[in-house]
């Protein structure tokens, strides 16, 4: 369900595809977070130890909650985002799952719904097939060379579903979509999620927008989407840390809802597999109800049918 563009930043480190995107930080030069080493401090008051200040964003991330990246948390992500996309909350049988669902990005397979339309899937047979040389799927590297960017199946029927659904058998193929949804979707969706200072169910908004539209620049991909949203609501991270809990919290709901708003209408307005249940009828949900944690138990419905969580 990722938009027909070539993921040419796919993988890229976040601040890397920040640049990349918008000449800098993704909002002009706002801090990305408070940071106490920069603010005026009087002779009373005991200074920061400079040794222990974030040199990367990797490290500032490193010193925040982990979030969404709570095994447990990210096995809630993966459920509720199963039913999206495969109508399950069984996540882990999806590894040899491969269909055309006629989204206009060809083949969708896998773990995470990795197409041979949008550069993913095609990254994801090289990278493995470096360490696997003989793998089912090395012989099509080629084919989808050539369809990368279209919906074309053309030179991979015959043959192609079953070599995917013979490589799902093996161990490390399942280990090999497990790294690559994590390099090119969760991890930075979840890092800049953290760097726009939004918790749990933040970054897992995040997440299930960068599975849905792709980490595209353009105003239909992720950091398109982001960015329109930041234009009319600023991210809590703007805010320099002004304000009690309250007001945070309300600041990061107002946030959430403008991203929403603006990944539903792109999604709203797709020509094919436009339904927006994940958002109407889950993730808004989930922030109505103000489950900033994706605390247990979880109900939501997709597609007019009703899924929970409750251990």
């Amino acid at each position: 369900m990722k938009p027909l563009t070539r993921l040419v930043l796919i993988g890229a480190p976040v601040a890397i595809v920040a640049t990349a995107a918008f000449g800098g930080h993704p909002k002009g030069d706002d801090p990305i977070y408070v940071d106490p080493w920069s603010t005026e401090t009087t002779a009373d008051d005991p200074k920061p130890d400079e040794a222990k200040k974030p040199k990367t964003d990797q490290e500032l991330i490193a010193k925040l909650p982990p979030g969404l990246a709570d095994p447990l948390l990210k096995d809630r992500a993966a459920q509720i985002i199963s039913t999206a996309e495969n109508s399950t909350k069984h996540w882990q049988g999806q590894y040899a799952n491969i269909r055309d669902v006629k989204d206009g990005n060809g083949y969708t397979a896998g773990v995470i719904g990795f197409t041979s339309g949008t550069h993913d899937m095609l990254q994801l047979i090289q990278d493995y097939t470096k360490t696997h040389p003989d793998n089912p799927l090395a012989s099509f590297i080629p084919a989808l060379q050539k369809v990368d960017g279209t919906a074309s199946h053309e030179g991979l029927d015959p043959g192609f579903t079953q070599a995917w659904k013979q490589a799902a058998k093996e161990p490390d193929f399942v280990n090999a979509q497990n790294a690559a949804r994590d390099k090119y979707y969760f991890k930075p969706a979840v890092d800049l999620a953290k760097m726009d200072g939004l918790g749990t169910l933040g970054q897992f908004i995040y997440y299930d927008a960068m599975v849905l539209h792709g980490p595209g620049v353009d105003k239909r991909g992720f950091y398109g989407i982001r960015e329109t949203a930041r234009a009319k609501v600023k991210a809590p991270s703007e805010l320099g840390g002004k304000g009690d809990k309250a007001s945070k919290l309300k600041a990061e709901k107002a946030y959430l809802n403008a991203f929403l708003d603006e990944t539903r209408e792109v999604l709203r307005t797709k020509k094919t597999l436009n339904d927006t249940s994940r958002i109407d009828t889950a993730q808004r949900v989930f922030l109505k109800d103000g489950n900033m944690d994706l605390k247990l138990p979880l109900k939501w419905k997709m597609y007019g049918e009703e899924f929970s969580i409750t251990n």
